[in-house]
């Protein structure tokens, strides 16, 4: 009787278990927010078994964020900080973590396009995002904490991604930023660099890598429980930066070196 008992509550564990629950090496997964062409991927690895993440793109809602132009037309931050977040997202649960996609679009999956239309379709899980900016911080901050006291893996870190605003001129690397005074952000900081350093010096020798890590007193990043970091991708008004932003293997790329970075720190 009581193995019955256990089959049953295990099967409705089973049952309850998000999409994007930690899943074995061979095992698919489905998350409709990548798009109908994306949704369904494979585990390729385990190697961040244990890991949960909570993903942020920047700004969503009423706010678009930096704008820049191409070819006369608008280029939104929160539209391509999007775009890349889900692409890490389905990176890491190929490697079979937990994902926790905080701002999220219903329509707009993982897209194949050079210039992303700007919506204010984007909510944080569900809710609508608020107009004034502290009320915004506040929001995606409280739905991370309140995941944060339900999750109990043993690696849990906050990523954002926001694309900074500069004069057209100034053309910029990534920047990684963490909390003052966080040993671990700092740490996952450090090997998010060294991980694109590396990559800049197998795909463009030559070409040096001048992106920094540094503390900054973000709300987010002080406000937040898990250790977090905050990346600025470059300068969507820089002719040079929205190369790396318009041109979609860029952003697959951008994505898979975050990725990479983390599972850096991850062994460590």
């Amino acid at each position: 009787m009581r193995i019955k008992q256990l089959t049953i509550i295990l099967m409705g564990l089973m049952l309850t278990l998000p999409l994007n629950a930690q899943k074995r090496k061979g095992e698919t997964g489905n998350e409709p927010l990548f798009g109908k062409e994306l949704a369904s991927y494979t585990v390729a690895s385990n190697k961040l078994a244990g890991a949960t993440f909570y993903l942020v793109s920047g700004h969503g809602g009423p706010d678009p964020g930096a704008m820049g132009l191409y070819q006369g037309r608008p280029l939104y931050e929160d539209e391509y900080a999007y775009d890349i977040i889900l692409r890490l997202a389905r990176e890491l649960m190929m490697r079979g973590v937990k994902v926790h996609i905080i701002i999220q679009d219903k329509k707009d999956g993982i897209r194949e396009d050079r210039i992303l239309p700007g919506s204010e379709r984007e909510t944080c899980m569900g809710k609508a995002i608020p107009l004034k900016q502290n009320d915004r911080l506040q929001q995606r901050a409280a739905k991370i904490n309140e995941l944060y006291r339900k999750d109990n893996s043993r690696y849990r870190r906050a990523v954002f991604i926001h694309v900074d605003s500069r004069s057209e001129s100034k053309q910029t690397d990534v920047f990684f930023y963490h909390a003052p005074g966080s040993k671990n952000g700092k740490r996952l900081a450090d090997n998010l660099r060294k991980t694109f350093a590396d990559k800049y010096k197998q795909h463009q020798p030559g070409r040096g890598f001048t992106g920094t890590v540094s503390e900054r007193n973000l709300y987010v990043l002080r406000n937040t429980t898990p250790v977090g970091v905050f990346l600025e991708l470059g300068n969507i008004r820089n002719k040079q930066d929205q190369k790396r932003l318009i041109i979609p293997s860029n952003r697959q790329a951008l994505a898979r070196w975050i990725a990479d970075g983390i599972e850096k720190d991850f062994k460590q």
